[in-house]
């Protein structure tokens, strides 16, 4: 199967290439340095001749709801509309548990990519997943010092390996529109993964929203649960 990875030099874009490579698969790395553009179309129609089927990674850091809408509406439109020249016959898309009942600019350009890759021309399958263990490391860094701040909320980390497994999975499979859950095995509150982390830095916790204090992220329902324990990541950085 050829299978085109759209965020594919991304950390978890790196994790699919590399699944899917090991599970003998052709892979298209799609990503602005290998001359492909999501936000112009420079690029797409080269990079989809003959692809099966893509998985959608690619992502946008930001906390404004303006940068987010804009990058994920364009990159989608854009994705879909070469899928569908070049007859891509599945589209795979990785996408957040909790983003309906949490209001974040992020989350806001979120919803907008699922509206339009479920509504599109090309069959897709929409994953769902919690936030990756990684996710308390990037917010240690985005503070410097020796004072960190930690968001009130309450989290069931997955490995992003875990996750990476699953789409290169879904993508080999037909589509099935939005599939159950993945999520950690354990709740755990993101000041205590930072604290894990921290190496002797203080972390404070702040108020983030009731959304997230109350588990908005946490799945609602029926969920797939990953095996990965924080601390068996931690312990193998």
């Amino acid at each position: 199967m050829r299978i085109a990875v759209a965020g594919g030099t991304g950390w978890v874009g790196k994790l699919v290439v590399e699944q899917a490579r090991g599970q003998g698969h052709e892979v298209v790395v799609m990503s602005r340095s290998g001359g492909v553009d999501l936000i112009s179309g420079a690029g797409l129609d080269d990079a989809l001749r003959g692809v099966d089927v893509v998985i959608d990674v690619a992502n946008v850091t930001t906390l404004s709801r303006k940068t987010s809408v804009t990058f994920f509406e364009t990159e989608t439109r854009n994705l879909l509309a070469a899928e569908e020249r070049a007859g891509v016959r599945h589209h795979v898309l990785l996408s957040i548990v909790g983003i309906d009942r949490v209001d974040s600019g992020y989350y806001i350009g979120k919803r907008r990519q699922e509206e339009l890759a479920l509504a599109g021309p090309i069959p897709v399958t929409l994953l769902r997943v919690t936030q990756f263990h990684e996710f308390a490391a990037q917010m240690l860094d985005k503070v410097p010092g020796p004072v960190k701040v930690a968001p009130m909320m309450l989290s069931r980390p997955i490995a992003a390996s875990e996750v990476a497994t699953e789409l290169v999975r879904l993508a080999e499979g037909p589509a099935q529109g939005r599939v159950t859950e993945l999520a950690g095995p354990e709740v755990l509150t993101m000041a205590s993964m930072m604290r894990r982390l921290a190496r002797g830095k203080l972390v404070l916790t702040v108020p983030a929203g009731k959304a997230l204090a109350k588990g908005g992220v946490l799945p609602a329902g029926e969920f797939r649960r990953g095996k990965i324990t924080f601390e068996q990541w931690a312990a193998s950085r």
